[in-house]
């Protein structure tokens, strides 16, 4: 039995009387200890599918509109407000974009960890305070013991990701979402934090989802990805099978983008046109404004996903045929 299964994900955004939809038919599976990376151009749906696995699409014009969401064989979307609580930040936990804005500005980074503790472990203030210390220390940042009294404006970038890091530890989860935990960060602490996370995982044991717009971070970290594109679930396959078997034209589009450092390259091939938005009503498969192998069929037909082998999965007429060379 996987840890988490997502199946038929729908979400849509109400916009005026619409529902329009923003996540389509999203399904997926993440077992034990494994690492799913789920990758996309901004706005195709990564962070909204995290945060309705969370729960924190309340109060957001953003709902769910069918779909089941099953963690540890529990169905996520027929509990109560303060069932799914008592889950989330306990067993999921989750690592946000920009600290700077998930961090509470006015409290002590310590006080925000031992919140958790104490909300979940019921801990007393004193150990919470210590194994707040302890998790400061576990994720590297130096002299824990001062730090743990620190607002997080005294903190560095890649300090107050780290802080994320450990406050989503604290519990120790089976499932750690990491929502582009890298982005607001330089190319150096980047690599350092990836690392941080790759070893916690490792030493923990905890199974992780990784979302990201880079396919290096991805290709270096994930057991299996699946790659999005305005709402939907383009291909999916263990990470070896995808990058060395690439049947999405939008896919293949994302890896010629990737600079090679090999190779002299005068330009990088980039994806043509953009992101269609949520008011523009495509018929037919929702690339096919920007590939340059589409047919006619592409444009009439929203083409279903096909299984080409084991636990590869592609959503593309043409998948067996051509890529966007």
């Amino acid at each position: 039995m996987p840890l988490l299964e997502v199946k038929n994900l729908n979400l849509s955004v109400l916009t005026g009387n619409d529902l329009l939809p923003v996540v389509r038919d999203v399904s997926f599976r993440v077992d034990e200890n494994q690492t799913l990376g789920i990758v996309g151009e901004s706005g195709c749906g990564k962070s909204l599918t995290s945060l309705a696995i969370m729960g924190l699409l309340g109060g957001t014009p953003i709902s769910m509109t069918s779909g089941s969401i099953v963690f540890s064989g529990q169905e996520l979307t027929s509990l109560t407000n303060k069932e799914r609580r008592s889950i989330m930040g306990n067993q999921i936990a989750m690592i946000f974009q920009e600290p700077m804005t998930s961090l509470n500005p006015v409290y002590r980074v310590g006080d925000q960890i031992i919140e958790s503790l104490r909300k979940h472990r019921q801990m007393t203030k004193t150990k919470a305070k210590k194994r707040a210390i302890e998790l400061l220390d576990l994720v590297k940042i130096p002299e824990p013991e001062n730090r743990v009294e620190s607002y997080p404006h005294q903190l560095s970038g890649g300090q107050r990701q780290r802080v994320m890091i450990a406050m989503a530890l604290a519990c120790d989860p089976k499932l750690l979402i990491a929502d582009e935990p890298t982005t607001a960060l330089d190319v150096t602490v980047q690599d350092e934090v990836l690392a941080l996370i790759r070893d916690l995982q490792q030493r923990l044991g905890t199974a992780l989802i990784l979302i990201s717009h880079d396919l290096g971070v991805i290709a270096n970290t994930c057991d299996y990805v699946a790659v999005m594109y305005r709402g939907k679930i383009v291909e999916a396959a263990p990470t070896a099978d995808l990058f060395s078997n690439v049947n999405h034209p939008y896919t293949h589009g994302l890896l010629n983008s990737i600079p090679v450092i090999d190779r002299d390259i005068e330009w990088l091939k980039a994806i043509p046109g953009r992101v269609p938005t949520i008011n523009e009503k495509l018929a037919g498969c929702a690339f096919n404004p920007r590939c340059n192998i589409a047919e006619n069929i592409c444009t009439t037909c929203d083409p279903e996903q096909i299984t080409l082998h084991d636990d590869h999965y592609v959503r593309c007429h043409f998948a067996k045929r051509g890529t966007n060379d």
